[in-house]
């Protein structure tokens, strides 16, 4: 099952390096940080990048949340498995299906994606938004982000993805 600890925004890779050195051997089958590729444009050049997809948030696969939990205690930052009532709540399928429509367990990266604006439509021509251009809300061009607005985690988000829109026509 895949769980979630929220870490301080920022603290994640700190948390994500902790917990594949100190659990025990077998606990955890994956411990990610889910991210996204973006340029960015640094000294007038553009670079890319890659960004922390869900900020506070890193992904664990273990069969033992109980043990993960007490494991948690030893960690130096702020953690905590995700759930309520002392219930751990795994993540639900959609969210899973999610992060395995866009990344894949060698690469949890979402690679940046192209496109074009046509009138108001946005056409994807490749990377992972094919086919989901229907979920992008908003789209900064000067930044090259699309954002996205899912259910993820139990309520809605706004999700920044690369997004290059290499012409516009009317």
């Amino acid at each position: 099952m895949w769980y979630v600890v929220q870490t301080m925004s920022g603290q994640e890779s700190q948390v994500k390096d902790f917990i594949a050195k100190t659990v025990e051997p077998g606990l955890v089958q994956e411990v990610f940080i889910p991210r996204y590729e973006v340029m960015k444009r640094i000294k007038g050049l553009w670079h890319k990048c890659t960004e922390v997809l869900m900020p506070g948030y890193v992904f664990v696969v273990t069969k033992n949340p109980n043990k993960l939990k007490a494991q948690l205690r030893g960690v130096p930052r702020f953690t905590r498995l995700l759930g309520n009532d002392d219930m751990f709540t795994p993540l639900d399928d959609r969210d899973i299906a999610f992060i395995n429509a866009f990344t894949s367990p060698e690469n949890r990266t979402v690679e940046m994606s192209t496109g074009v604006v046509e009138g108001d439509n946005v056409i994807i021509l490749n990377g992972p938004l094919m086919g989901h251009a229907g979920w992008i809300k908003k789209i900064d061009r000067h930044k090259r982000l699309a954002y996205l607005d899912v259910e993820m985690l139990g309520r809605k988000k706004i999700i920044k993805i690369g997004l290059e829109i290499i012409a516009k026509r009317s």
